[in-house]
C-alpha cells in the first residue's frame, strides 16, 4: 500500500466520545460562562426585594338566605365555574380594591415604596394591588383563595384579610338592597293585579245575574263539565288505540296480499307469529334439502325419491292452507276493527256536540269565572313573595361568604426562591457553557482529530508529537517524547519510495506550528539511531537552528553560498558525533534569492554524497518563497500542523503551494497534542503516551541508577538505538 495516499473521506459522524471531547477541550470557558451565570444568578436572588404572600380561603355560595322563603322548597346549589369565576372578577375589580386601598391608606403607605419623587395616582395604587393579588380555586375544592404579596409581612396579612372582609361585606350589602328593591316592584304588581281582580268580580257578577244562575247551578255546571270532559278523553283515547289495531293490521293484510305464494311460505311466519306455520315453512326446506340430496344419489325414479316427493307435496299443500286460514283470520280483524272504529267515532262526535252545546250557554260566566281564580292565585303567590322579600332584607346573609381560614403571618418570603433560581442559575449556566463550547468548536476551522488532517488534505499523517516537547539531543533517546518522532521516523522510512531519498525538509503554513523544534528531532533521532546527519537552517529570515543547540551563527549557509568560507568551515559539530549542524549565517540584504541559486543546488548535492540524512530548516511556505525552492529540491518534504491554531484553510493551502512547485509531500505531523485530554490521540500514541505521562521523580531514578552502572560502549548503545 502507498502511504503517501490517504484514506478517503467519507461521511462526518460524530460518536459521544466527540463530544465529551469538545467538552473537555473547552472545559475552561464551560467552567467560566458556568460559574459568572450562578454567580449573576446568586447575585440577583440576594439583591432582590423579599416578597410575602398570606392568603385567606372563603366559601362563596349564591345568593341565598338563611331561612328558607315560606313555601320555598330546599334548593341544591351545584359547583358552578361561571359563577366562580365571576366572583374572581368581582373580587379584583375597581370598586373592591378601591375601598381596600381607602382603608388601609395604601396610597400614603406606597407612595415612599414605590413612587419616590413623583406621586401616585389612584389608578396606579390600584394597579399595583392588583398585581399583587392572586385570586384562584383552592386546590381538589370549590373554595376561592385570595392570596396578598407585600414586602411587609404586616402588610401581606392585612391586605388578604380586608380585601376578603370587603368582598363579603359588600354581597351582603348588594342583596339587601336587591332584596328592598324587589319587593317595592313586587307591591306595584299586587296592587295593580288587585285592581283587575275587582273589576273580574264585578263582571262575573253581572253574567250571573243576567243568566240567572244560583250558586248551586254553579256547582253542578263546574261538575257536569268535567264529567264531559273526562268522558270525552276517554272516547278519544279508545278512538285512538281502536284507529291504531286497525291500521296495524290493515297493513300486515297489505303487505302480505303483495307477496307471491312461495314468498308467503317463506316469510308470513315472520309477520305473524304462528308456531304452527313456522312449522311448516321449516319442515318443508329441510324436506327439500334432503330430496336434492338423495336425488343427487339415487336418481329421480328412486322409491325413496318418489317418498319424499309426497311428503313435499303434502306439506305444500297444509302450509297453503295454514296461509289461507291466517290471511281469511287476517280479513276478519280488519274489518271488525274498522267497524268498532266507526263506532267510536260516531260516540266522540256525539259527546263533542252535546258538550259544545252546553259550553255555549256556560262558557261566558266560566271563563270569568277562571280569570279570577287566575288572579287570586297570583295575588296569594306575589303576597308570599312580598313577605319573603321582606324577610330577605331584615335576615342577615353572612352564610353566602364564609371566611374558611383567615390570613396568617407568612414564615419565609415567597420570592425570591433561593434554591429554585440558584438551581436554574446551574442549569442555564451549563447549557449556555456547553452551547458557548460547542458553538466556538463549530466557528473553529484548525485541525483538531487525524481525520480533520486526512479528510482535509488527502495525505497521510506520519505523526503525532505531544505537547511541551523538548530538545532530544539534551534529554537523550530515553526522552518521554522520544517515541513520537521514533515512529515519525519509522515512517518516514517506509514511506519514501526511493532509497536514495536523504534530503527532506519540513514546512509549515504559518509561523509558530514547531516546525524547526520537530525537523531537529526528527534528525537527532536518525543520529541516534547511528546514521550521519546534517541539519541545515534554511530559514534565513529568522534563524533558530543555533538557538536550539546554543552556537554562534556568525558563519553558515549564507557564507558558502557566497563564496566567503569552505563547507568545513560552516558545519559546526554537536555532542552527539553523527550530528552536524549548518547554521544559517548572516543574511546580506542584497542576497534575498540566495536560496533558488545554483550554488544552493550544488550544495544540496555535495550534502547527499557526504551524509546518510540532510534536514533542511524552512521558513513558513505562505508569504516567503524560500520554503517553496526548497520544497522543489530536496527528496523529501513533511508539513507540520499545529493542533488547534490555524484555519483548514490555510494549511490546505499550504499543501496545494508544496504540490505546485513539484515538491514530494511525504505527509503529515501533528504537533503539540495534548495527549491528556485528548482521547482521539490515545489510540494512535498509546505505547509511549504511558511513559509520557510518568512523574519526574521517576525519571531522575533511572537516571541516577544509569549514571552509578557508567557509560556504556558504543556498540552497546548502536545495539540499543537500533532496537527503537
Amino acid at each position: 500500500m502507498d502511504a503517501s495516499k490517504s484514506p478517503e473521506g467519507g461521511e462526518i459522524k460524530l460518536h459521544f466520545l466527540d463530544y465529551w471531547r469538545i467538552i473537555r477541550i473547552r472545559k475552561l470557558v464551560i467552567f467560566i460562562v458556568f460559574i459568572l451565570v450562578v454567580m449573576t444568578s446568586v447575585a440577583a436572588t440576594l439583591l432582590m426585594k423579599k416578597i410575602y404572600a398570606s392568603t385567606v380561603r372563603i366559601q362563596v355560595d349564591k345568593d341565598k338566605t338563611d331561612i328558607k322563603g315560606i313555601g320555598e322548597a330546599a334548593l341544591g346549589g351545584g359547583y358552578d365555574p361561571f359563577f366562580l369565576q365571576t366572583q374572581f372578577e368581582i373580587i379584583t375589580s375597581q370598586s373592591i380594591l378601591d375601598q381596600v386601598i381607602d382603608d388601609l391608606h395604601l396610597e400614603e403607605t406606597w407612595q415612599k415604596e414605590f413612587g419616590g419623587s413623583q406621586t401616585l395616582t389612584k389608578d396606579q395604587v390600584r394597579k399595583i394591588l392588583s398585581n399583587s393579588l392572586d385570586v384562584r380555586l383552592s386546590r381538589n375544592t370549590s373554595l376561592i383563595e385570595i392570596t396578598a404579596r407585600s414586602t411587609s409581612i404586616e402588610e401581606a396579612v392585612q391586605i388578604a384579610d380586608k380585601v376578603a372582609e370587603i368582598y363579603r361585606f359588600s354581597r351582603i350589602r348588594d342583596n339587601k338592597s336587591t332584596s328592598r328593591n324587589g319587593v317595592v316592584e313586587l307591591r306595584k304588581r299586587l296592587s295593580q293585579l288587585e285592581t283587575n281582580l275587582t273589576v273580574v268580580q264585578a263582571d262575573l257578577k253581572m253574567i250571573r245575574a243576567t243568566n240567572k244562575i244560583s250558586l248551586i247551578d254553579e256547582g253542578s255546571m263546574q261538575g257536569v263539565q268535567m264529567l264531559q270532559a273526562n268522558a270525552l278523553r276517554e272516547l278519544n283515547s279508545q278512538k285512538l288505540l281502536v284507529e291504531g289495531e286497525y291500521v296495524r293490521y290493515k297493513t300486515q293484510l297489505d303487505e302480505v296480499t303483495k307477496l307471491s305464494p312461495t314468498d308467503l311460505r317463506l316469510s308470513l311466519y315472520t309477520v305473524v307469529p304462528d308456531p304452527t306455520l313456522q312449522r311448516l315453512t321449516e319442515s318443508l326446506t329441510d324436506y327439500k334439502a334432503a330430496l336434492t340430496k338423495l336425488t343427487g344419489e339415487l336418481g329421480l325414479e328412486h322409491p325413496q325419491v318418489k317418498v319424499w316427493r309426497n311428503l313435499i307435496e303434502n306439506t305444500t299443500t297444509e302450509l297453503d292452507n295454514r296461509i289461507k286460514g291466517i290471511i281469511n283470520g287476517m280479513e276478519i280483524n280488519v274489518r271488525s276493527f274498522s267497524n268498532r272504529l266507526a263506532k267510536v267515532s260516531e260516540m266522540l262526535e256525539a259527546s263533542k256536540q252535546e258538550m259544545t252545546d252546553q259550553t255555549t250557554l256556560s262558557l261566558p260566566y266560566i271563563e270569568k269565572k277562571k280569570e279570577a281564580d287566575r288572579l287570586d292565585r297570583t295575588i296569594a303567590a306575589l303576597e308570599l313573595r312580598v313577605e319573603q322579600q321582606n324577610l330577605d332584607a331584615e335576615l342577615s346573609m353572612d352564610s353566602m361568604v364564609k371566611v374558611i381560614d383567615k390570613a396568617l403571618r407568612p414564615l419565609k418570603p415567597v420570592r425570591p426562591n433561593i434554591t429554585l433560581n440558584v438551581t436554574l442559575g446551574v442549569v442555564v449556566g451549563l447549557v449556555l457553557g456547553v452551547g458557548l463550547a460547542f458553538f466556538i468548536e463549530y466557528l473553529d476551522t484548525s485541525v483538531k482529530t487525524i481525520d480533520d488532517v486526512e479528510r482535509a488534505l488527502q495525505a497521510p499523517v506520519l505523526a503525532v508529537i505531544p505537547q511541551n516537547v523538548g530538545t532530544l539531543l539534551f534529554e537523550g533517546p530515553e526522552s518521554p517524547h522520544a517515541e513520537a518522532y521514533r515512529v515519525l521516523r519509522t515512517n518516514i522510512l517506509f514511506s519514501r519510495k526511493d532509497p536514495t531519498f536523504n534530503t527532506m525538509t519540513v514546512v509549515s503554513a504559518g509561523a509558530g506550528e514547531g516546525k524547526s523544534t520537530t525537523l531537529f528531532n526528527l534528525a537527532t533521532t536518525f543520529a541516534q539511531n547511528g546514521a550521519r546527519v546534517l541539519v541545515v537552517d534554511s530559514d534565513l529570515r529568522r534563524p533558530s537552528i543555533h538557538k536550539i543547540i546554543n552556537v554562534s551563527n556568525s558563519l553558515g549557509l549564507t557564507n558558502f553560498l557566497l563564496n566567503q568560507n569552505t563547507l568545513e568551515e560552516v558545519i559546526q559539530r554537536t555532542s552527539l558525533a553523527s550530528l552536524d549542524v549548518l547554521p544559517s549565517g548572516k543574511l546580506p540584504s542584497s542576497s534575498m534569492g540566495i536560496l533558488s541559486s545554483p550554488q544552493m543546488k550544488a550544495l544540496i548535492g555535495e550534502l547527499k554524497r557526504r551524509y546518510d540524512f540532510v534536514f533542511f530548516d524552512s521558513p513558513p511556505i505562505m508569504g516567503i518563497s524560500d520554503a517553496a525552492i526548497l520544497a522543489s529540491e530536496v527528496d523529501i518534504v513533511m508539513q507540520v500542523i499545529q493542533y488547534r491554531r490555524y484555519p483548514q484553510p490555510m494549511t490546505i493551502r499550504a499543501k496545494q503551494m508544496i504540490q505546485k512547485v513539484g515538491g514530494n509531500l511525504l505527509g503529515i505531523v501533528l504537533n503539540n497534542i495534548n495527549m491528556s485530554s485528548d482521547e482521539n490521540y490515545y489510540y494512535y500514541s498509546g505505547y509511549y503516551y504511558d511513559y509520557y505521562s510518568k512523574q519526574d521523580d521517576d525519571d531522575d531514578a533511572a537516571s541516577k541508577k544509569s549514571a552509578k552502572k557508567g557509560p556504556k560502549s558504543a556498540a552497546a548503545m548502536l545495539e540499543i538505538k537500533s532496537k527503537f
